[in-house]
């Protein structure tokens, strides 16, 4: 059964990691991402200093930390849009993402999504993920050739793995905070991304949305690999699985959330005691 045909609630197991990433990518040490002391400054104040990093293939990472500790700056660097002063940043074993340009890094597989939702307003929910699989540079596919059978089984596959199925013909712009958040995933979904980076993606949500969100992202996990930068605990608590807490643009702690909350560096960071 496939992910979509799951829905939001699917199995919740160790991931095989042969069932994510397409051929190329040497994920042989069973790692998809690896930052070795990364360092990043900005006039003199150091964004990031000498950060270390590793993410599993296939594995659900949570990222937090007060402002101004380094989380968008690193995903910033992942992305290319950043260049670090000194370190590397390898997707898999071999990519080293600081010799490469932003449109390589997200046609080799990284997908991110900032905090505002950005979708075709004026176009359909099924437009939206049309045009998104269309401007995949690795598909052979321009924005004016005819969807074919293959597409629009991608395509439902991917409405109903947001729930977005009933809203199909729906403008988009006519669509609650939480479904463009959804949209937009699904949009990069459309793409096939290896690894998903996603900024605060429950901001602005409801409760149920951000329960269904949730769900969303664990059935992702396994077939993807999703770093998720988040404020939110109850919805961190939800996703399970190992936190990091970064602080003044370094590793703090890290572990699971319970064991990261009862960190006295990490109370002390947060409450300021």
């Amino acid at each position: 059964m496939s992910v979509a045909e799951q829905g939001f609630g699917g199995e919740g197991g160790s991931p095989e990691v042969g069932h994510i990433l397409q051929p190329g990518l040497d994920i042989s040490h069973k790692v998809i991402l690896y930052l070795e002391d990364i360092s990043v400054s900005f006039d003199g104040f150091k964004a990031l200093n000498k950060l270390s990093l590793a993410i599993d293939a296939g594995e659900l990472r949570c990222i937090i930390g007060p402002n101004g500790a380094g989380k968008t700056t690193m995903m910033d660097v992942i992305t290319g849009k950043t260049r670090p002063d000194t370190g590397t940043c390898f997707f898999g074993q071999t990519l080293d993402l600081t010799r490469m340009t932003e449109p390589q890094i997200a046609h080799a597989g990284i997908g991110r999504k900032f905090q505002k939702p950005t979708v075709f307003e004026n176009h359909s929910v099924f437009d939206n993920l049309e045009l998104a699989m269309k401007t995949d540079k690795r598909a052979r596919v321009s924005l004016f050739a005819r969807l074919d059978d293959v597409g629009r089984d991608k395509i439902s596959d991917t409405l109903r793995l947001i729930r977005l199925d009933h809203e199909a013909d729906r403008k988009a712009g006519l669509l609650s905070h939480g479904q463009k958040q959804w949209l937009e995933i699904g949009m990069l979904l459309m793409q096939e991304p290896q690894l998903l980076l996603l900024d605060e993606p429950v901001a602005g949500m409801t409760d149920d949305e951000t329960e269904r969100t949730g769900e969303l992202f664990k059935s992702l996990a396994g077939k993807h690999s999703l770093v998720v930068v988040e404020h939110d605990m109850a919805f961190i608590e939800q996703l399970g699985g190992k936190v990091t807490v970064l602080h003044e643009g370094s590793v703090l702690a890290e572990g699971n959330l319970a064991t990261v909350q009862a960190d006295p560096r990490v109370i002390e960071v947060y409450l300021g005691r």
